[in-house]
């Protein structure tokens, strides 16, 4: 026995480790600025009169791997030239972030359970899920998900890959298979070496569609921010040496003291957020809690634009010295070229909306002129 046991240690010890490919885009923070490769963002830059330096420019992008299992609702998403297919989907978001990168977004959010298809839903009967409903990973979502970030480690641009979405996380076995879930996915990217990805647990943590406690702030949301740090912990290739970690809330609401003191940097919202007043003002609620250490302040969801108005929600998050990101749905009568998350998408910059952002997007970095 003495002998079985020692031959499984020496096994197991020089059993092959996964092969890591070698990255060429690591994201940190320093202070509040994000910091790519050792560089503040945009850095030197200001606009304005405002800092741009060390910002995070986003754009809510979660449907780059999405799928349906539902044979019901499947052909919802059909293209207007062909069936639903989630190979062309994820060719043609990879496809279209070069264009995004030249306007001046660093930064997209990714979600391992995408998010409404159709913008906002009451009622979600599809299927889109990285995650059996134990917790195992799904190849097929994964495979997607690594060319994407492959890619965007090329470009040099940071994925916010979020784990969890409302609708979807009610749909898993129990509370152990989201936490499962949430270590199975963690691991994936570290084994894989990917220094360019941040975490957000879940899309707005706080909404009543999440059905189990532990990604809730109301209850261990912090818990398990604090267990997914401690697991990369030593086992990334970055500043800190492990994968950043948060979570988002609601449009408008701002983090307990207990969460602003977990996570690494402060996701917020600005749905319903229509006087962007509330969004600077927001920032300094955060800013004001005891917990808050510094960390940079990142909005990766906003359904307000008026991007050719002096002022927006997007300038107000520049002004509070926030990061911005465009949440772009499909409205009622708009067509397959609007909206960045409505299913099918058109990834392209292909509608006005998208065009207004950009355009200010570049002005703001300095890509572009205004």
């Amino acid at each position: 026995m003495r002998n079985l046991c020692l031959a499984v240690a020496l096994g197991l010890a020089f059993a092959p480790q996964p092969q890591r490919t070698a990255r060429h885009t690591v994201v940190g923070i320093e202070g509040r600025e994000f910091v790519v490769n050792g560089r503040s963002t945009y850095g030197g830059r200001s606009y304005d009169g405002m800092s741009v330096q060390g910002l995070l420019f986003n754009s809510r992008m979660v449907q780059g791997i999405f799928d349906d299992r539902n044979a019901d609702t499947r052909g919802r998403w059909n293209y207007p030239d062909g069936p639903w297919d989630p190979e062309r989907n994820t060719r043609e978001f990879i496809a279209a972030m070069p264009f995004w990168k030249a306007k001046g977004l660093l930064a997209f959010t990714i979600n391992l359970q995408g998010g409404s298809p159709e913008g906002y839903s009451r009622s979600q009967p599809w299927v889109n899920s990285s995650f059996e409903t134990d917790g195992r990973l799904r190849p097929d979502y994964m495979s997607r998900l690594q060319r994407i970030l492959d890619r965007a480690d090329e470009l040099g641009m940071v994925a916010i890959v979020g784990f969890f979405y409302q609708a979807q996380e009610r749909k898993m076995d129990d509370e152990a298979s989201v936490v499962r879930a949430a270590e199975a996915a963690t691991d994936w990217l570290i084994d894989k070496g990917y220094t360019n990805a941040l975490i957000e647990v879940a899309n707005e943590a706080d909404n009543a569609g999440f059905k189990y406690d532990v990604v809730k702030p109301s209850g261990r949301a912090v818990q398990l921010i604090e267990s997914l740090k401690e697991r990369s912990k030593g086992r990334v290739a970055s500043p800190a040496g492990r994968l950043l970690v948060s979570t988002s809330l609601n449009g408008g609401a701002v983090p307990s003291d207990a969460l602003a003191r977990a996570v690494d940097f402060v996701l917020l919202h600005g749905n319903g957020v229509r006087d962007p007043a509330r969004i600077t003002q927001m920032v300094d609620e955060t800013r004001k809690l005891p917990g808050y250490r510094g960390q940079p302040i990142l909005f990766n969801e906003d359904d307000h634009f008026d991007f050719t108005k002096p002022t927006n929600n997007m300038l107000a998050a520049v002004r509070a010295y926030a990061s911005w990101g465009f949440f772009d749905y499909r409205l009622a009568g708009e067509r397959f070229d609007d909206g960045y998350q409505s299913v099918p998408v058109n990834w392209t910059i292909s509608s006005q909306r998208k065009r207004e952002f950009f355009d200010l997007l570049a002005a703001v970095t300095g890509v572009g002129p205004r």
